[in-house]
Order: structure tokens, then C-alpha cells, then sequence
């Protein structure tokens, strides 16, 4: 078997959606010829750990864990927030000199602070592939920083070098918190992605419009990198057949939201139609539960805080453990996808839509036209609404509302999923590594 170093800041026991695609890559690749190992964080700042994603990392894979110079994301998040005591002129001082050193470390820390990573990381990857022969490297971003560890040990091995864009650099930096960089920024980080993609034999994107956009970028830097889509999916073994947990008769309809809610997947035209439809059908609005799992900005929990005003059953749950959440999405009756109507937005495909498809529901999707709209257009039971279609989303929660059977959820007949299983991906990546030996 042929032996593929993958590096990866977020890994298990790091949670959220981002590192499924690496973990799921390295479950699923032994079985496609590859044998991988993982280079990660020892002391990630992150601010979700979940312990039920590293059991999934089969035992022989070598995981090798380099440390960071980041603080711990708690004593980021306590220097974030400051103090509120003292007058309004010391709390004024301590303001500007909170975004003062924000803007300083912004500035210094290019493209992002996990910089701080890459001397321990770079140290510990050289010292692994001088003890076990490798065929080639991985890398997996955001944060884009990772990408020059990938750089300097291609450099120094010899080994091809592949990028994988979990999402496009130029949208992590317009719509992520704390990113938006200022001008200087944007140019440093324009001359960093043209030194990693000429660094590459292969790049490979979440999607096809993504794609085509990172072969322009490909283009522009001179590089003679491959472009590949590979999509995220669902993994088969996170939707046992098993029966869901018991539950009373209900006759509402339970609609959820699983993931975070920041700009670029703002809820506020889904809370729009929700307010409207108290207005015109408040028998109906009794009926409706809707469950959000996940974090949130500030921005968008004072959207949610209007609804619990409304006469709706609103469950708010924090982040759910990856091993529960098929029971969350197979519990709902619809489960609903949120897209802003912003630009690039018609390239984003959340990684969560083929979880969502696995679960045989009934899909509520609110985004711009584009490819998560041509990704669903098969799929049974589905409605498709942009953002500023209030109207029609206020009467498609109507329809689903007032034509839902009693009795438990229903389950949906759809085979569209299954070339978006978790396997089928590790084979197209191992036939692009593949080809990248050969």
C-alpha cells in the first residue's frame, strides 16, 4: 500500500463540520490502497471538542501531534470580551486598546493566527517522513496557514503536494468572523495563495463552482496544478438502520437546523417567514417546533431571540456530538439548509446537505440559485426558495405544516444520495493520488 501524509489543524478531537471531511478521508482510504497518517494540533484552539470523532480513526493509522504558540481559544475568548467595569472612559481606553492589538495581530499573523502552528508542525512532519517513506502529501484548509507546512515538507521530501479547499479562500476571508481583512491583507494573502497553488500538483474543491474558480486562481498564479471536485458526503455508518428513540405522539411538524449560524447562513429570512405566518395562520404557528443545534454569532442570536416571542415551540441546543446527530436530523420531520443571498454564496454547498439527504427528509432549502440548488433539483421532497422570497417560504412552512400526517416522521424514498457516500469520495481521491505517483 502507498502512504499519504495528511496534515490537518482541525482533526479529532477537534468537532464541528470541518474536520469530518480529513477524519472520514482517513477512516475510508486504507480500503482504496492509501495508507494515511495524520499530522495535526496537540493543543488546538478551537472552541468545540468532540471525543466521538477520534474513535472513528482506525488504530493504525500514526497520528503525530505538533504544538501550537496560540493561546487557549478560552483566554482568547476572555481577552475577546474585556471588562465592563470601571466609567465609560476607562472602558473606552480598554476598547481601543482591545482592537488595537486585535488589528496588530491581524496584521503580523498572516494569512491567520494558526501561523503559530507551522515551526512545531514543519519540525515534527519532516522528522516522520525521515522515519516512514511516504508517497505523498495532503493538506486540508482552513486555517490556510496549513498549507505551508504542506509546502515546506513537498520542498524538502519531494513528495507531490495536493491542496484540499474545504471551503475558497477568498469567501473564508469576506464571510468568517473576526477575518475581512483590510488591503494590506488581502495582498499579503493574494501573494501566499499564488505560492501555495505553484507549490501544487493537484488542488482539490467541495465543489464544482468552486472548482472552476481555484482554476482561475491556478491560472493566474502560473501553476500547472490539476483542479479536481471532490464533494463532502455522508458516511454510511452514521445512519444505521436502527429505530429511533422512543417518542410520544406528536401532531406538530419539528423542523431543524443543525450547525452554526454566522452571515453566511443567517436564519433572518427563515425567522421573516416564521413571524408572517403567526400573522396570517396563528393556529398553524402552534404547530410548528423548530430545533436549532449548533453555535451561533451574536448577530444571529438576536435574530432567534425574536421567534420566542412567537407562539412556537423553539429548541435551542447547543453543539451536538457527531455520534447523535442522525438520531437529531431522522427525529425531525423537515430539516432546513440556510444560504445568504451574498456573493459567492451560489458556490457553497454546506457540507451538511448530504447528511441531510442520508436522512430521507423532507428539505427545506433557503439559498441563492447555484449549485446546492442543482445538487437537490432531483431529490424528492424538497423546497427550493431564495433568501428574499419571503412569501414563498412563509407558504411552503404552511404546506408542510398543515399537510403533515400524524403519527412519527416520515421517511423519504431517494436514491440520489448514494454517490455522495463517503467511500465513493476516498476512491476519487485515491485515484487522483494515484495518478499523481504514476
Amino acid at each position: 500500500m502507498r502512504r499519504v501524509l495528511f496534515v490537518a489543524y482541525l482533526y479529532p478531537p477537534v468537532g464541528g463540520a470541518g474536520v469530518q471531511r480529513s477524519a472520514k478521508f482517513v477512516k475510508y482510504l486504507p480500503d482504496c490502497g492509501w495508507r494515511p497518517s495524520v499530522l495535526t494540533v496537540a493543543n488546538p484552539s478551537v472552541p468545540l471538542i468532540d471525543t466521538s470523532l477520534a474513535l472513528e480513526t482506525p488504530e493504525e493509522v500514526i497520528l503525530r501531534r505538533a504544538r501550537t504558540l496560540e493561546p487557549s481559544y478560552a483566554l482568547k475568548s476572555v481577552v475577546s470580551a474585556g471588562s465592563a467595569n470601571g466609567n465609560g472612559h476607562a472602558r473606552s481606553l480598554r476598547q481601543l486598546a482591545r482592537r488595537t492589538a486585535h488589528t496588530a495581530v491581524k496584521l503580523l499573523l498572516q494569512p491567520d493566527p494558526q501561523v503559530l502552528w507551522l515551526p512545531d508542525a514543519i519540525r515534527e512532519g519532516r522528522k516522520l517522513l525521515r522515519e516512514i517513506a511516504h508517497d505523498a502529501i495532503l493538506v486540508s484548509a482552513p486555517p490556510f496557514s496549513s498549507f505551508f507546512v504542506g509546502v515546506a515538507l513537498s520542498r524538502s521530501s519531494g513528495l507531490p503536494l495536493v491542496l484540499d479547499y474545504r471551503d475558497e479562500w477568498d469567501l473564508s476571508n469576506a464571510y468568517l468572523e473576526n477575518r475581512r481583512p483590510d488591503a494590506f491583507s488581502q495582498f499579503v494573502q493574494r501573494h501566499l495563495q499564488v505560492r501555495a497553488v505553484r507549490s501544487a500538483k493537484a488542488v482539490v474543491a467541495t465543489t464544482q463552482a468552486s472548482a472552476d474558480a481555484l482554476a482561475a486562481v491556478c491560472k493566474t498564479a502560473h501553476s500547472k496544478a490539476q483542479v479536481q471536485n471532490i464533494y463532502n458526503g455522508y458516511d454510511p455508518d452514521d445512519f444505521p438502520q436502527r429505530p429511533l428513540p422512543a417518542e410520544e405522539h406528536r401532531d406538530f411538524f419539528r423542523l431543524a437546523y443543525v450547525g452554526s449560524l454566522w452571515n453566511l447562513t443567517s436564519v433572518a429570512p427563515l425567522v421573516d417567514a416564521v413571524v408572517q405566518l403567526a400573522h396570517r395562520r396563528p393556529d398553524l404557528t402552534k404547530r410548528l417546533e423548530l430545533v436549532f443545534a449548533g453555535r451561533r454569532t451574536s448577530d444571529q442570536e438576536q435574530i432567534v431571540a425574536r421567534l420566542r416571542t412567537l407562539p412556537i415551540r423553539l429548541v435551542e441546543r447547543s453543539y451536538v456530538d457527531h455520534a447523535q446527530v442522525s438520531d437529531v436530523l431522522r427525529g425531525a420531520d423537515g430539516l432546513c439548509l440556510l444560504l445568504a443571498g451574498l456573493p459567492g454564496a451560489e458556490r457553497v454547498v454546506p457540507a451538511k446537505t448530504f447528511e441531510y439527504m442520508a436522512a430521507r427528509r423532507h428539505i427545506l432549502a433557503i439559498a441563492p440559485r447555484g449549485e446546492l440548488w442543482d445538487i437537490l433539483r432531483d431529490y424528492p421532497a424538497k423546497h427550493l426558495l431564495e433568501p428574499g422570497d419571503q412569501s414563498g417560504i412563509t407558504l411552503a412552512l404552511e404546506e408542510l405544516i398543515d399537510k403533515r400526517p400524524p403519527g412519527p416522521p416520515r421517511e423519504v424514498s431517494d436514491s440520489t444520495g448514494i454517490r455522495y457516500g463517503r467511500p465513493y469520495q476516498a476512491r476519487q481521491l485515491a485515484e487522483l493520488l494515484n495518478s499523481l505517483v504514476d
